[in-house]
């Protein structure tokens, strides 16, 4: 379309010659306005596909040798999986981050089928958190309350990387080892399943979101006006 837009007749008068060199740089800008959207449409689907296998292949870490436990709600099976790595020994406490306040620990044990002593014992819930930089905040003053130097972290495998981005940018001192937790089986590839695509693509775009607000300190909401 440049092209057939940029295409014009043979020039013989010194006005014609003038309007020949306007045309000539609003084709070189429009050349280069075309040049640089190709290169953020290939970036931009690099990207996605390079997260889009990152968190499809991901797995738990083989050693965990962490000090405590955060699980961030929001998604099926994350407590679940955060409460049997107490229960291993994978941490000596954990905090349940971005509970509704309506939520009780005790309803949450009876839904998980926890173990009550466990719970008692080891179990925090935090209420503080409405997105994933909330979880970051809140997860930061518990692990300054107990002094902790290696946390692991359990959230679901398309939301690890954007977790751990939150956690490690808010708190640097802190090593956070992410423990995903698996969409579930599928029938054939990831890139066949259209709800695995969407959840991908939504997450994807808050990932650069996320990245965005730690560089200029501007809150980027998703099309839904949350985060997490």
């Amino acid at each position: 379309m440049a092209e057939r837009v940029c295409k014009s007749p043979g020039t013989s008068g010194h006005g014609d010659g003038a309007r020949s060199g306007e045309t000539s740089r609003g084709c070189f800008l429009l050349r280069a306005l075309l040049a640089a959207v190709v290169a953020v449409v290939i970036a931009f689907g690099g990207g996605f596909l390079w997260f889009s296998v990152s968190v499809m292949t991901t797995r738990p870490p083989a050693l965990y040798e962490t000090d405590a436990i955060v699980v961030l709600t929001g998604g099926s099976r994350r407590i679940d999986e955060a409460l049997l790595l107490l229960a291993e020994g994978a941490g000596e406490r954990l905090l349940i981050s971005g509970v509704n306040p309506a939520t009780t620990p005790e309803s949450i044990r009876v839904l998980t089928g926890g173990d009550s002593q466990l719970f008692e014992c080891c179990v925090d819930v935090g209420y503080e958190a409405l997105d994933t930089h909330g979880n970051a905040v809140e997860t930061r003053k518990w692990i300054e309350e107990h002094d902790y130097r290696r946390v692991l972290v359990v959230t679901s495998a398309y939301h690890l990387p954007r977790s751990l981005f939150e956690l490690r940018h808010i708190d640097p001192d802190t090593i956070f080892v992410g423990y995903p937790v698996q969409m579930g089986e599928g029938d054939g590839p990831w890139y066949g399943n259209l709800r695995y695509v969407k959840v991908l693509a939504s997450e994807y775009l808050k990932f650069i979101g996320a990245h965005v607000r730690a560089v200029t300190g501007l809150r980027v909401l998703s099309p839904a006006g949350q985060e997490k």
